[in-house]
């Protein structure tokens, strides 16, 4: 696991959501994972590492993981926290959230005595899944992912007010929001086909020097690392299908040649995707 620390989330209640207060180790060493996880400090002395980014959390505190964040439990207290993981599609598949990314993975640590109301909303929704979790109520999935849109929700209105200077700067105008949207909507739809930059830049009506400039500020990395990520992401989904070899796995996620897509798809995940469904099969086991 050390050599390879990538984590592979479980979810047995709800698909796509799992929260955690209980039996949490003291200590756990560096990993990630595709899903998100938000946690809430219950008493004071909580310790994590994110980005080589220590943080001591005070009760009710906020940590904030995203998606293929490194992190580490440095020191957890017997009833320390509360945290929920919820897949990366949550955040990924709503581009007004995808647009605002570059703002919203900024932030890790929101402190329970600077912003009360929020750090109390949230821990309101966490226990409030955690209930659901536990019910045998209809349609408990939805009502759990609707809590978890609601935590985003709280989260990123606090981003936008606190950025609300750098947000309105001529340089991020409404015009260009658009661009960054619709520019996502495409390469979404079309991933699993051989599109280009410049195919995405004249979609948008952008020169390709222009939009490659104007996506990477937007979305913090370059327009081939996003097209690779949204293609390894349906790789995984398909890979847990054994009846799909993984040739048939690489074409259908829109990749051109398998040596193509077992570089990228190490590179994102840590493992070939050979070795990623021996542990995805493992872990259901």
């Amino acid at each position: 696991m050390l050599n390879n620390p990538y984590e592979i989330i479980k979810y047995p209640g709800v698909q796509g959501v799992s929260l955690t207060d209980r039996n949490i180790p003291e200590s756990f060493h560096p990993h990630w994972h595709n899903a998100a996880e938000f946690v809430v400090a219950l008493t004071d002395g909580c310790k994590y590492k994110v980005r080589e980014v220590s943080y001591e959390l005070k009760k009710g505190d906020i940590l904030l993981i995203w998606p293929r964040e490194l992190h580490e439990i440095i020191h957890m207290p017997t009833g320390g926290s509360i945290f929920i993981q919820f897949s990366s599609v949550l955040l990924e598949h709503n581009l007004d959230l995808l647009s605002m990314s570059k703002f919203l993975t900024e932030y890790h640590h929101i402190e329970a005595a600077k912003e009360p109301e929020l750090t109390s909303a949230v821990a309101a929704k966490m226990h409030e899944i955690s209930s659901l979790l536990s019910s045998d109520i209809n349609f408990a999935e939805t009502r759990c992912k609707l809590c978890v849109y609601d935590i985003v929700l709280h989260i990123a209105d606090y981003v936008v007010q606190t950025k609300q200077e750098q947000i309105k700067d001529p340089e991020h105008s409404d015009i260009s929001w658009k661009h960054i949207n619709s520019a996502c909507s495409y390469i979404s739809e079309h991933s699993t086909e051989n599109i280009t930059q410049t195919e995405v830049a004249a979609h948008v009506g952008l020169s390709p020097y222009y939009f490659s400039r104007l996506f990477k500020e937007y979305m913090q990395t370059t327009f081939p690392a996003y097209l690779s990520g949204i293609r390894v992401r349906s790789a995984i989904k398909l890979l847990s299908d054994e009846s799909l070899s993984i040739t048939d796995t690489a074409f259908m996620s829109g990749f051109q040649s398998t040596t193509a897509f077992n570089k990228i798809f190490r590179e994102l995940t840590g493992c070939s995707p050979r070795d990623f469904r021996k542990l995805h099969l493992n872990s259901n086991k």
